[in-house]
C-alpha cells in the first residue's frame, strides 16, 4: 500500500477514535468541480471489530464507519456510521450540544467562517443543518454541511457539499432588483404544466412557475437547469437531420461508471480527461456519432430530435438529446447518448419513453378554464425574488442574481392557488 494512503488511514483512524474498527476496503476517486478543478477522494470503509463477514445483500452492517478525505486538502467530506451507530472509543464527541459548539466544531473542520461562507438553514433534536452562503446571501449551485450525534454527543454522521467560494471567487454588488423591474419575466416563466396524481392516476392542468436567475441589472437570465448539477456543458442546440435509415441494430455495450485510479494520480493532482474541453473535432464527431444511433434506432424521426449540450464523464462524452415537439407534462421527452471518449462512437444510450408511458395509463386532462393572464394575476402576490450568487460559467465568478419563483401555482380548471409542494 502507498506510504501516503497509508498515513491518511491512520489520520483518520485516530481522529474518528476507530480503536474498535478495522479497514474492510478502501478505494480512490475523482470528481471535477464546477470549477474545473480536479478533486480526488479517498473513500474507506471500517467495520467494528465484532463483524467477521459481510452481509449477504453486500450492504455495510450496522455501526461501520464509512468516511471520505479530500486527498490534497486532507478535509473531510463524509463520516457515516451507518444506522447512527456508533462503536468508536475517544471519537469525535460534543459536551455541549448547542449551535455555538457546533459552529466552531465545523469551522475548524472546514476552514469556513460562519456567516460569510455557511449559515444554519434548520435544526431538530440530534441534527444541524447549515447551507451554503457568500456573506450571508444564498449561493447556487447550493452547498450544504449536516451533522448528526447521538444521545451521548457521540458524531453519527457529518458531511460537506459544495464550493463555498472565496472572497476572490465572487463578483460582489448591492442587491436592485425588484419585481416590478422583472414581472414580465415574471410572466414569462408561468407555464401550463400537467402535473401527475399517482393515488388518483389522473393529470392536472396547473399554471405553474419555472425558476430563473436574472441577474443584478436585470439585463440576462440563467435557467436553472443549468446550474442543478453544477456541471459545464458545451451547448450545441442542433436539430438532427438525415435522409436515409441504417438498417443495421445498434449493438449495445456495457458502461464502466468506476475508474481505477492510483495513488500517483491522486497525490500529484493530475487533472481529470473530465477537465479537458471538448475540441471541435470531437464535437463535430460526436454530431455525426448521434446522428448515426438516431438513423438506426429511430429512423422515421428526422428532423424530431434535437442534440441540446455534450459533456464529460468518465471516460464518455454523453449527449442530451430531447425531443423538438414537448408536451405540457412535468417531465420531457429525452435521450442520453454515451459515445466512447477515445473511438467517438456511441456505445449505449438511454430512452426515457417507458418511464413517460406510465402517464398515459392516466385519466385525461381536465378542460382548461383558466387563462395565463387571469392565472398570473391570482399569484402574482406569491412570486419570490430573492438575491443570489450565482456561478457562470462563462465569467469563471459568482455574479449577484435574483431568483425568481414561485411555491403556488393555480389549478387550470378549478381557478384554485395550491402548493406545489402538495402535488
Amino acid at each position: 500500500m502507498n506510504s501516503m494512503i497509508d498515513e491518511l488511514i491512520d489520520f483518520t483512524k485516530t481522529k474518528f477514535g476507530l480503536d474498535n474498527y478495522y479497514l474492510e476496503r478502501h478505494r480512490l476517486y475523482r470528481n471535477v468541480n464546477i470549477f474545473n478543478d480536479t478533486v480526488y477522494t479517498l473513500c474507506m470503509e471500517w467495520f467494528p471489530n465484532h463483524v467477521t463477514e459481510q452481509e449477504d445483500d453486500d450492504s455495510n452492517p450496522v455501526g461501520t464507519a464509512v468516511i471520505e478525505i479530500n486527498v490534497n486538502t486532507r478535509k473531510f467530506d463524509r463520516a457515516i456510521f451507518v444506522m447512527g451507530e456508533t462503536y468508536a472509543i475517544n471519537g469525535i464527541t460534543f459536551p455541549i450540544l448547542d449551535t455555538k459548539t457546533i459552529i466552531k466544531w465545523i469551522e475548524g473542520e472546514t476552514g469556513l467562517t460562519y456567516g460569510k461562507q455557511f449559515q444554519l438553514h434548520k435544526e431538530a433534536e440530534g441534527e444541524f443543518q447549515f447551507k451554503e452562503c457568500f456573506e450571508g446571501i444564498a449561493v447556487s449551485p447550493p452547498g450544504f454541511i449536516d451533522i448528526k450525534f447521538n444521545q451521548e454527543g457521540k458524531l453519527t454522521s457529518f458531511s460537506v457539499h459544495g464550493q463555498f467560494p472565496s472572497k476572490e471567487m465572487v463578483k460582489e454588488g448591492t442587491y436592485t432588483l425588484s419585481f416590478e423591474a422583472v414581472e414580465h419575466l415574471a410572466k414569462e416563466q408561468l407555464k401550463l404544466i400537467e402535473f401527475p396524481s399517482y393515488e388518483q392516476k389522473k393529470l392536472f392542468p396547473v399554471y405553474a412557475v419555472e425558476e430563473i436567475y436574472v441577474t443584478n441589472d436585470g439585463t440576462s437570465t440563467i435557467p436553472f437547469e443549468i446550474l442543478a448539477d453544477g456541471r459545464s456543458y458545451l451547448k450545441i442546440d442542433k436539430t438532427i437531420f438525415w435522409d436515409e435509415p441504417i438498417k443495421k441494430l445498434f449493438d449495445r455495450k456495457e458502461i464502466s461508471w468506476v475508474e481505477d485510479i492510483t495513488a500517483e494520480q491522486a497525490f500529484s493532482a493530475e487533472p481529470s480527461p473530465v477537465s479537458f474541453p471538448i475540441t471541435k473535432e470531437e464535437e463535430e464527431k460526436c454530431v455525426m456519432a448521434v446522428e448515426e444511433l438516431l438513423r438506426q434506432e429511430y429512423p422515421n424521426d428526422t428532423g424530431k430530435w434535437m442534440l441540446k449540450t455534450l459533456h464529460r464523464d468518465k471516460g464518455y462524452i454523453h449527449s442530451i438529446v430531447r425531443a423538438n415537439h414537448q408536451n405540457n407534462r412535468v417531465f420531457q421527452r429525452k435521450l442520453m447518448i454515451m459515445i466512447d471518449a477515445r473511438s467517438l462512437h456511441v456505445v449505449n444510450y438511454m430512452d426515457n419513453k417507458p418511464m413517460l408511458e406510465i402517464y398515459d395509463q392516466f385519466q385525461a386532462l381536465e378542460k382548461v378554464t383558466v387563462t395565463k393572464e387571469e392565472a398570473f394575476e391570482k399569484i402574482k402576490e406569491l412570486f419570490e425574488l430573492k438575491p443570489y450568487y450565482v456561478y457562470n460559467f462563462e465569467q469563471k465568478q459568482y455574479i449577484l442574481c435574483g431568483k425568481l419563483d414561485c411555491q403556488f401555482g393555480v389549478h387550470a380548471g378549478s381557478d384554485e392557488v395550491i402548493s406545489l409542494d402538495d402535488l
